[in-house]
């Protein structure tokens, strides 16, 4: 963001700001669900703007954060055969397994590619029939029907030297399980834009009547952001526990049909282990029967296998919104963005990354966010 534009959002942002010191009647705690949130509230400075009243915790909207080391090391192994191409993600590369990274095993000969969409890994497997392509198929609700599609590509191209790993992981119900934690209070959710465009907002319904929470989805801009957070403080202040919807250039309340039936079709619900989380029934996704073929581990008869996360790493604790990063006796110096130990420091979503990119690394020594 050039200075003319920060000067602009700030002229824009200044009435939203004031006007939500007015509505704040008592202390209130917010989490944004989404990594995209967590790093534009720290790009443009938010948190310094609000009121002291307002505690904004980072909850568990980052993909690869939440992916376990396990399935790491499932991607490690997978990358270690011979004749298989890892095609993915550039902010997975770098994500520590329980010994090495998908950066490390590429430095040692396993061939590891960068990919900016699943259709390009299948591109992929069509200029290497010798080999088998895969790619890990992390993300939320937001990757799930692109990925779906490129299933169905492969399929109609009778491509057979392609494959996922499944990693994809789906938010209502994580987040219902979080909210279950005793220990966390929690008096609104800014929900996630990039997710709810696909399932729309009316699927976070269940979440603010069972656990009274006041609920808005919101843009990834400034006034955005703010506008989200002054419609939670007015639904807090009215003890009315809803769903607004203040993003409604990109999201409805069904959300995107089409996508969600791509989604469908390809996909059905399973358990999936969350990072800090635990196993969460019904909150991943694993190939539906009819295209179990495209199984990349199966196909190398490969298994996830549980392992311990790194010793020391408090990443579980700040995805649960318990700890903030500088409470983790590693941040800032055995992990580092250039020595990064969990993935909460690799990932651009990551919210130790945001702590250390735009805090400077400074020791905010706020107290834990734990009720």
């Amino acid at each position: 963001m050039n200075l003319t534009e920060g000067f602009r959002s700030r002229e824009v942002s200044a009435p939203l700001v004031a006007e939500i010191s007015r509505s704040l009647k008592r202390p209130v705690r917010i989490m944004e669900v989404c990594g995209t949130h967590t790093m534009s509230i720290f790009r443009h400075g938010i948190r310094s703007l609000l009121p002291e009243g307002i505690t904004l915790l980072s909850g568990p909207g980052c993909p690869v954060c939440v992916t376990p080391a396990s399935q790491i090391d499932a991607m490690l192994a997978a990358a270690d055969q011979e004749g298989v191409t890892i095609a993915t993600f550039g902010d997975l590369i770098r994500v520590p397994g329980s010994a090495r990274s998908l950066a490390g095993a590429r430095a040692k000969g396993a061939q590891v590619e960068i990919v900016y969409s699943p259709m390009d890994a299948l591109a992929l497997a069509q200029r290497q029939p010798e080999r088998l392509v895969l790619f890990p198929a992390i993300g939320f609700e937001t990757t799930a029907p692109a990925i779906a599609a490129t299933i169905l590509a492969a399929e109609r191209s009778g491509i057979v030297n392609f494959g996922v790993i499944e990693a994809n992981k789906t938010m209502p119900l994580a987040l219902a399980a979080l909210m279950d934690d005793p220990l966390l209070k929690v008096d609104g959710l800014l929900c996630p834009g990039h997710v709810s465009a696909i399932i729309g907002s009316k699927a976070y319904e269940p979440l603010a009547e069972r656990h009274r929470l006041a609920c808005a989805v919101a843009g990834f801009e400034p006034a955005d952001i703010l506008a989200g957070l002054l419609s939670l403080i007015r639904r807090i202040n009215a003890d009315e526990p809803r769903v607004d919807n203040c993003y409604t250039r990109a999201v409805t309340e069904e959300g995107n049909v089409r996508a969600r039936h791509l989604i469908d079709q390809v996909f059905e619900p399973t358990e999936s282990e969350w990072r800090g989380l635990g196993a969460i029934a019904g909150s991943g996704l694993r190939l539906r029967e009819q295209y179990r073929r495209f199984d990349g581990l199966a196909r190398l008869g490969l298994t996830v296998q549980p392992i311990q996360e790194p010793k020391g790493c408090s990443c579980g604790e700040i995805l649960k919104g318990r700890l903030l990063p500088p409470d983790c006796p590693l941040y800032g110096r055995a992990c580092t963005p250039m020595r990064p130990i969990g993935p909460c420091m690799v990932s651009n979503e990551g919210t130790c990354a945001a702590y250390f990119r735009y805090g400077g690394g400074s020791d905010d020594r706020r107290p834990a966010l734990v009720g």
